[in-house]
């Protein structure tokens, strides 16, 4: 049977484990005339042609026909191709099937550094995800969701370590997973388990079937001038408002949009003040991380009021046109705000959370 050559993440053992199953031994090896490449669209690298260089990686050992499979399959979800090529191992050529992209991609050289720093634990949290559909999903439905996914994986890293001062501390098996299904994917996907918990009285519980939204985690940002005492607050239409049956289905909010894989929450909040009202952010003051509705949604939040220069003239219209956003600015004072609280105009939980929170620490920030 012919070997395999692994590169790029696949030799960071932790993901390779995810995706075969289990840690084989790796033989180093070399690809001559190739390097590898990456970028933050393909985190997990990619070899290319390069005349000269040479691509290093290494060859697993004792691998089963079935987990050749599994990685035939993550490497297609990737968008890549298999092809026979000789590699170097120790003195002597192997004969290897490795993946490479078939059309030129815009990337870097491989920077392990980087990628530990920045990718490794949402890869592997994604290749985990990706292969648990393995058998139930073709590759080509997961490679036009990789980015969502990638999303999706890099909340579960943010996930964990959450505070239990007083809530139980979940121990192994105290959670059981029988089965987990994908009914729905697009955009944001739906996830379906049955499984068992354990009880307050510490016995476990019958099978229960559970539906899950699934949409990454979020960053909310309200900013907020304490010379002028204004805040800018957004207008836009919401769908799922006007599915409720809503009649007025433009909501006001605060800006908001989905954490990036490789950007923190920070970062997310800038970028979506540059997007949605062209701001520049001064100082990100925490209101608070949470679940805003956890009955059936992964979705986790991290709020922020920022300080900003709010002179008039700030607010427009902004959004971005390829993803259809039309985004309408309010200069509004802190009193018109908690007016909009307490007649309901203001109808979101981040918006009413973090209105109350401004109203709680606004002399501070005045001051």
């Amino acid at each position: 049977m012919t070997d395999v050559f692994l590169s790029g993440a696949l030799c960071h053992a932790p993901l390779l484990s995810a995706v075969i199953g289990r840690l084989p031994a790796l033989r180093s090896a070399t690809l001559s005339d190739h390097s590898l490449i990456q970028s933050e669209q393909y985190p997990a690298g990619w070899l290319a042609a390069a005349p000269g260089q040479r691509a290093e990686g290494g060859v697993p050992q004792g691998l089963s026909r079935a987990e050749k499979a599994r990685l035939a399959f993550w490497h297609e979800v990737l968008g890549l191709t298999a092809r026979i090529a000789l590699v170097t191992a120790g003195d002597a050529p192997v004969r290897c099937r490795l993946w490479s992209a078939d059309a030129p991609r815009a990337g870097l050289p491989w920077d392990e550094a980087a990628f530990q720093a920045r990718w490794a634990g949402a890869l592997t949290a994604t290749a985990g995800d990706i292969m648990a559909l393995y058998g139930q999903r073709p590759a080509a439905d997961l490679r036009g969701r990789f980015g969502a996914m990638l999303v999706r994986g890099a909340s579960r890293v943010r996930a964990a370590g959450g505070a239990t001062a007083l809530r139980r501390r979940a121990q192994a098996q105290d959670i059981q997973v029988i089965a987990r299904r994908q009914p729905y994917a697009g955009f944001f996907s739906v996830e379906e388990y049955d499984l068992r918990f354990r009880r307050f009285d510490g016995a476990m519980s019958p099978v229960v079937r559970r539906a899950v939204f699934i949409s990454g985690d979020a960053v909310t940002v309200l900013p907020y001038d304490p010379v002028r005492d204004r805040v800018l607050l957004i207008e836009q239409f919401r769908a799922a408002v006007h599915a409720r049956g809503d009649d007025q289905p433009w909501l006001l909010e605060v800006i908001a949009g989905r954490v990036d894989p490789g950007e923190t929450p920070q970062e997310a909040a800038r970028r979506e003040a540059a997007e949605e009202a062209g701001l520049a952010l001064g100082d990100l003051l925490e209101v608070a991380g949470y679940y805003p509705s956890p009955g059936a949604k992964a979705e986790y939040l991290y709020s922020y009021v920022a300080l900003a220069d709010l002179p008039d003239g700030t607010a427009g219209t902004f959004g971005l046109a390829s993803e259809a956003e039309d985004i309408r600015g309010h200069l509004i004072g802190f009193d018109q705000l908690m007016a909009l609280v307490r007649s309901g105009e203001a109808a979101n939980a981040p918006l009413i959370l973090t209105a109350l929170w401004l109203e709680r620490e606004r002399g501070r920030l005045r001051g």
